[in-house]
């Protein structure tokens, strides 16, 4: 939402990540070609009866319900109303099953308004992969360390770089800057998903602190400010206006100077006054 764990570093994103490198794992190739390639019928048995979104959502149904641990081969068939052995035509492996809920269940991103800037743009798109992570908290489990990656997550991270096109930003910025708002929504999406979203956890800090406030001073102050001025359950809006503040003064700082390289005629100055290339 959105994710994009399966990279060490952003950087490290490249197309031998989605087709799986030399030394990826069985498993870890397995599950990327059922991600990307289209569904065929089974070879050997009778009539499909089955299909690979019909098992994408009786896993997602179980982990919303029960949590990503209760998914197992067994209790999926069951829901499906086959046998195990008949789920393994299809999906051969758990990590297959999760990387097929985990796409699924995340989806392709909502478009984004053409005619709106790049941060409104990244605004919508943090607020989006926030709403995934909490209509399905099992995926931010599933969605983490190497691992199988689908299209429909490539595409939420191709839509944010999308957005920041024509900005002063290169690539390895517009990565971080995707890397870093996607963390942001999916650890604001972890708290609030919790049993003590932000206004519980005033209340933990309250009982815990009780008898002991004169020895936090600033934070009892702080939950009193909260609690008076309607503060709580704002991180989200917190954080990506404070993220964002930064990277639109980095943006504006490099076209400012661009500019002034530029000159009012929009040709290139140096300190001579001349140009390189009227003096050649």
């Amino acid at each position: 939402m959105i994710t994009f764990q399966n990279c060490v570093r952003w950087k490290q994103c490249t197309l031998a990540t989605v087709t799986a490198t030399n030394d990826a794992t069985e498993d870890l190739k397995a599950a990327i070609d059922l991600l990307w390639t289209p569904q065929a019928a089974p070879r050997r048995g009778p009539k499909p009866g089955l299909t690979l979104a019909a098992i994408a959502k009786a896993g997602i149904e179980i982990a919303d319900a029960d949590g990503l641990a209760a998914v197992t081969m067994q209790r999926v068939a069951e829901t499906l109303g086959v046998t195990k052995m008949a789920l393994y035509r299809y999906v051969q492996r758990k990590t297959e099953l999760v990387a097929l809920m985990t796409d699924t269940g995340l989806g392709a991103p909502p478009p984004l308004d053409p005619a709106h800037d790049w941060r409104t743009k990244l605004v919508a798109w943090a607020h989006s992969i926030f709403d995934r992570f909490i209509r399905h908290p099992w995926a931010q489990e599933a969605a983490t360390g190497v691992r199988a990656i689908g299209p429909n997550e490539i595409a939420w991270l191709e839509q944010a770089l999308t957005a920041l096109d024509g900005t002063a930003l290169n690539g390895s910025e517009k990565l971080d800057v995707a890397a870093t708002l996607s963390g942001h929504a999916r650890a604001i999406a972890q708290q609030a998903g919790s049993a003590y979203p932000e206004h519980g956890m005033e209340s933990a800090f309250a009982m815990a602190l009780r008898a002991h406030e004169d020895q936090f001073p600033a934070l009892m102050a702080s939950l009193a400010s909260a609690a008076t001025d309607g503060g709580q359950d704002q991180a989200l809006e917190f954080g990506l206006a404070r993220i964002l503040d930064g990277v639109e003064l980095l943006i504006n700082s490099r076209d400012a100077a661009s500019r002034s390289m530029s000159g009012p005629s929009g040709r290139s100055t140096s300190t001579g006054g001349t140009s390189s290339a009227s003096r050649s």
